[in-house]
C-alpha cells in the first residue's frame, strides 16, 4: 500500500540530488543527457522512499521532460498510452471479475488440494507455472494469469495462520510470481521482447552470421532461467518461510474441507471460468508457436493483418466480453463499471512514468552515452569485461525498458567489439540476457509493477530481494556465457569471426 503521509524529508533530499546533478555534471554542448539523468534520479529516489504517493511521481515526466527540454509534451504523454497499459487494464478487470464472484477461492483450494502440502511446494508451483507460461506469452500476461490465484492463496494462508505470522510468506509468494515470469522469458526466442530484439539487430548488423534456430537459443538460455530458477526458489523460500513451530504448511484434508464449504459451482463462477479460459487460449495461441521443426499456428493468422492484433487486443475484448456476458440476475452483466475503480491507477501510472523515462533515455543520447562508456572495457580481462556489461545492463534496465535498453545498447556493443576485435555473439548476448534479469523496483518489468499493485509488497522489501537477486543473476548469466554459450556455438572469444567482417 501506498503512503497517506508525505515524507518532506526525503522530497528536499531528492531536490537536493536533482539540483546537485544539474550543477555539477558537465556533458558539454548536450545538457539534455544531465537533465534526463537529473529527472531519472530524483523520480527513482521518490519512487524508493515513497515520498509521494507514487502515483503522483510517476506523472512528474509529464511535467518535467517538457519544462528542461528533453521532450515535447505530446511525446511524453504518448508514452503513457501502449497496448501494454491495456494489457494491464484488461488483465485486472479479468482478475476482478475472477474476485468478484470468488472463482479464485475455487481455483486456489482446487489446485491445493492436488498440489503439494508444504510452503515449499507452493512456491515451487507458483515459479513452475509461472515461468513455463512466460517462456511462450508475454511475461505480462503470465503474471496476470497467476496473481488471482496468489491472492487467493494469501488469504485463505491468513485465515489459517494470521497475517502477522504468514505476512513475509505471502510478500516472497507474490515476488516469486513476478521474477519467474522475467527468469522464464529468457529460455526461448519468443520469451521476451529482447530475444527477438537480438535476432534482429544482428542481422541488420551483421547479413553473414549464422542462422541461430529455436532450438540453438533454447539451448543456450536454457541453463540461465534453470540456474535462477534454483537460486530464486531457495532465497525467496528460506526468507519467507514461517519459523519453525510455524512450518507444517497445510495438509490436502484441509484444503479439501475448504472446497466442499464453498458449496456447489456458481453460474457467475462458471461464465467467469469460461471467460478466463478463453482468455488463457487466446493470449497462448495469438501468434504461431514454433517448437523445432514442430509449428502451432497462431489464430490470428485467420486475420487480414495479424501483426495488428496484440496481448492488449486481447485482454480489451475479453473485458469487454465481461461488461455484455449477463449473470444469473435479469439484466446485470457479469461485471459492471463500478468495478474500475479498483484498478489500481498508481501502478498504471507507474509504468508509463517508466516508459516515458525510457523515451528520455533514447532522445536525449543518454542511452547512447551510457553505451558508449564501455569502450573502456578493452583494457579489462574477459571476466572483467562481461562482467562490467552485465552489471551495467542489469541495474540500467531497472529504470528503463529492455527493450529499449537492449536495441540502444547492441549496436553500440557491437561496435565494442568490432574496434577491440572481439567476438561481437557473447558480448550482444550478455546485454540481451541481463536485460531481463532486473528484479528491484517495479518499474523495472511489467510483472514486478503487477505484483506492487496488489498492495501485498512494500517498495523496500521488493528492492531488498531484487538487489541480491540482481547480484546473482550477474554470476550466473557471466559464468553461462563464458563456459556454456561458448560451447554452444563453437565460438572462441578471442577469435574474431569472417561473418563480422563485412557490414551491411
Amino acid at each position: 500500500m501506498e503512503k497517506a503521509k508525505i515524507n518532506y524529508k526525503h522530497i528536499l533530499l531528492g531536490i537536493l540530488f536533482f539540483v546537485g546533478i544539474l550543477s555539477f555534471v558537465d556533458m558539454g554542448d548536450r545538457p539534455e543527457i544531465v537533465r534526463t539523468l537529473a529527472i531519472t534520479f530524483l523520480i527513482a529516489f521518490w519512487w524508493l522512499t515513497e515520498a509521494l504517493p507514487i502515483g503522483m511521481t510517476s506523472l512528474l515526466p509529464i511535467v518535467l521532460f517538457p519544462l528542461f527540454g528533453v521532450l515535447n509534451g505530446k511525446e511524453v504523454s504518448g508514452a503513457y498510452i501502449n497496448y501494454i497499459i491495456f494489457l494491464f487494464i484488461g488483465g485486472f478487470i479479468m482478475a476482478l471479475a475472477i474476485e468478484k464472484w470468488d472463482l479464485h477461492k475455487r481455483m486456489a483450494l482446487k489446485i491445493l488440494s492436488i498440489a503439494g502440502s508444504s510452503f515449499f511446494s507452493l512456491m515451487f508451483g507458483f515459479m513452475l507455472c509461472s515461468s513455463f507460461l512466460s517462456m511462450w506469452i508475454s511475461n505480462t500476461a503470465a503474471a496476470m494469469m497467476m496473481i488471482p490465484i496468489g491472492i487467493s492463496i494469501a488469504s485463505v494462508l491468513n485465515k489459517k495462520y494470521g497475517e502477522k505470522t504468514i505476512e513475509k510468506f505471502n510478500t516472497n509468494l507474490f515476488l516469486s510470481i513476478a521474477y519467474a515470469c522475467s527468469i522464464g522469458g529468457v529460455a526461448t526466442l519468443v520469451g521476451t521482447p529482447p530475444n527477438l530484439s537480438f535476432l534482429r539487430i544482428s542481422e541488420i548488423l551483421y547479413p553473414n552470421i549464422p542462422e541461430i534456430s529455436f532450438a540453438q537459443w533454447m539451448l543456450a538460455a536454457l541453463p540461465v532461467t534453470i540456474c535462477m530458477f534454483v537460486v530464486t526458489l531457495t532465497f525467496l523460500y528460506l526468507t519467507g518461510v514461517p519459523k519453525k513451530e510455524n512450518r507444517g504448511g497445510l495438509d490436502k484434508n484441509y484444503f479439501k474441507k475448504e472446497y466442499k464449504a464453498l458449496g456447489k459451482t456458481t453460474t457467475e463462477q462458471k461464465r467467469v471460468f469460461y471467460v478466463f479460459m478463453l482468455l488463457v487460449f487466446l493470449w497462448l495461441f495469438r501468434k504461431e508457436l514454433v517448437l523445432g521443426s514442430f509449428c502451432i499456428p497462431g489464430w490470428s493468422q485467420l486475420f487480414e493483418k495479424p501483426g495488428f492484433i496484440n496481448d492488449g487486443t486481447v485482454a480489451i475484448f475479453i473485458a469487454f466480453l465481461l461488461f455484455i456476458i449477463p449473470s444469473s440476475k435479469k439484466n446485470t452483466p457479469l461485471v459492471t463499471w463500478e468495478i474500475t475503480k479498483k484498478i489500481p491507477w498508481h501502478v498504471v501510472f507507474l509504468l508509463g512514468g517508466g516508459f516515458a523515462i525510457a523515451k528520455a533515455f533514447v532522445s536525449s543520447g543518454l542511452s547512447v552515452y551510457l553505451g558508449n562508456q564501455l569502450t573502456s572495457l578493452a583494457s579489462f580481462s574477459d571476466l572483467g569485461m562481461i562482467t562490467a556489461v552485465v552489471a551495467g545492463v542489469t541495474f540500467l534496465t531497472e529504470f528503463t525498458s529492455n527493450t529499449a535498453t537492449t536495441e540502444i545498447l547492441l549496436p553500440v556493443i557491437s561496435s565494442v567489439a568490432n574496434i577491440i576485435k572481439l567476438n561481437p555473439l557473447v558480448l550482444m548476448l550478455a546485454v540481451t540476457f541481463a536485460s531481463s534479469m532486473a528484479f528491484m523496483l517495479p518499474a523495472a518489468t511489467a510483472p514486478n509493477a503487477l505484483v506492487f499493485g496488489t498492495g501485498k509488497i512494500k517498495m523496500w522489501e521488493m528492492v531488498k530481494a531484487g538487489f541480491f537477486l540482481n547480484l546473482i543473476a550477474i554470476v550466473v548469466v557471466v559464468l553461462v556465457l563464458l563456459f556454456w554459450v561458448t560451447y554452444v556455438f563453437q565460438i572462441n572469444f578471442h577469435t574474431f569471426p569472417d561473418w563480422a567482417l563485412v557490414k551491411k
